[in-house]
């Protein structure tokens, strides 16, 4: 393991055990950016099971982010666990009725920031990791960060491009977030919409309100473009995916006052879209769109960066045997889902097919955020038949 970093003893934890691993790492107060004591913990449980852990740094953004990549066994094919150990603050603590970097077991159900999303999953992937053992043939990889809850500059795009820069062959990953809404078992995530914004910035001439020919008022300018955007759906959806939405989140004129006309106007917008568009042909619709609208003054539009495509981890035999095993554990047949908003997955899916699969996130990110213990043992089991049968199938 390269550049270690310092971590409580944790030798009496059972490791095998997903409770009190998920325990050791909820009491680790990882609040994005600071994911330090998380990281190390899992680098050292890691290495301790004889996994070739190396701790990844990166600092673009003047924060340290700490991240891991861990491997055990050699060549084809690579089975990779990912996930991330930094949470959201847990705000009003005060609000809480077990504290929030407890841990706390009560009336079986597990309190702590992070015990969903995804601390929980982490300590699940580890247990079954290190109950099932070295593969005979292949490997089992960790790729952990601490940047998904933060900007996400220094995290999981940044390990996926040294991977890819050493020649790290991935063949699978298990991502694991939140993804069921009520019960485990509900749903596995084989996609993610893409996400793009922008914002529309259009020009006029201040002016009072009582000499309009003096001014030239952007608002109904902005509204007529917003109207362009807003009209008509984007498209109607695909075999994967529900239909692509433009949400106007934000219009503003910086003008307190009743009786003077604004000089600028600006309205703020994101697409969540699917793969009925690519990124290039996102931004031509909507700026073909607008252009329909635009009758005189100026206007522009400035796409955001951070943007990210829509990706399909098409149906199959890799799918296929992570639905299997979650219906054999939970007895429910998981639905396909290509909901929600964006995730690590986003980076991962450029080096190997990725699916999505963890807890129930009903309490991510809220007050009191728990699961249930015997869920943290389901999705142990659920793990541990994937692995199995990852190997057995896929390494014949």
């Amino acid at each position: 393991m390269s550049s270690p970093l310092p971590v409580k003893s944790e030798a009496a934890i059972a490791v095998r055990d997903p409770l009190a691993l998920a325990q050791a790492l909820l009491r680790a107060p990882s609040v994005t950016p600071h994911a330090e004591g998380a990281v190390a913990l899992v680098a050292q449980i890691l290495e301790s099971a004889g996994y070739e852990v190396t701790l990844l740094p990166f600092d673009s953004a003047g924060t340290p982010i700490a991240n891991l990549y861990a491997r055990i066994g050699t060549g084809a094919p690579n089975l990779c666990f990912a996930g991330h150990v930094d949470v959201v603050p847990p705000g009003n603590e005060a609000a809480w009725s077990h504290p929030p970097f407890g841990a706390e077991v009560v009336d079986g159900q597990l309190f702590g920031r992070g015990a969903v999303d995804m601390k929980g999953a982490v300590a699940a992937a580890l247990a079954a990791a290190l109950r099932h053992g070295p593969p005979n043939k292949g490997a089992i990889s960790f790729l952990i960060t601490g940047d998904e809850e933060g900007p996400a500059l220094d995290g999981t795009v940044k390990v996926v491009d040294w991977l890819k820069a050493r020649g790290e062959r991935v063949d699978h990953c298990i991502l694991g977030e939140p993804t069921n809404p009520s019960a485990l078992g509900d749903a596995v995530k084989i996609g993610r919409r893409g996400s793009l914004s922008g914002v529309i910035h259009v020009h006029g001439k201040q002016g009072h309100v009582a000499y309009p020919h003096l001014a030239d008022n952007p608002v109904p300018r902005l509204l007529r473009l917003l109207t362009a955007l807003t009209a008509q759906p984007l498209d109607s959806g695909s075999a994967h995916f529900p239909p692509s939405n433009l949400e106007v989140v934000s219009v503003d004129v910086g003008n307190p006052a009743f009786n003077v006309v604004p000089a600028e106007a600006e309205a703020r917008f994101n697409v969540r879209f699917n793969d009925q568009f690519t990124l290039d042909s996102l931004k031509a619709e909507i700026t073909r769109r607008l252009a329909s609208a635009h009758r005189t003054g100026s206007y522009e539009v400035r796409f955001q960066t951070g943007a990210s495509a829509s990706f399909l981890t098409a149906p199959g035999p890799f799918v296929d045997l992570v639905s299997a095993a979650i219906a054999e554990v939970t007895g429910r047949v998981p639905e396909h889902s290509t909901s929600g908003g964006t995730s690590d997955a986003r980076f991962i899916k450029d080096l190997c097919p990725v699916v999505e699969f963890g807890l129930v996130g009903r309490t991510m990110h809220a007050v009191d955020e728990s699961t249930p213990v015997s869920d943290l043992e389901d999705l142990t089991r659920i793990y541990e038949l994937m692995i199995a049968r990852y190997f057995a199938a896929f390494a014949a």
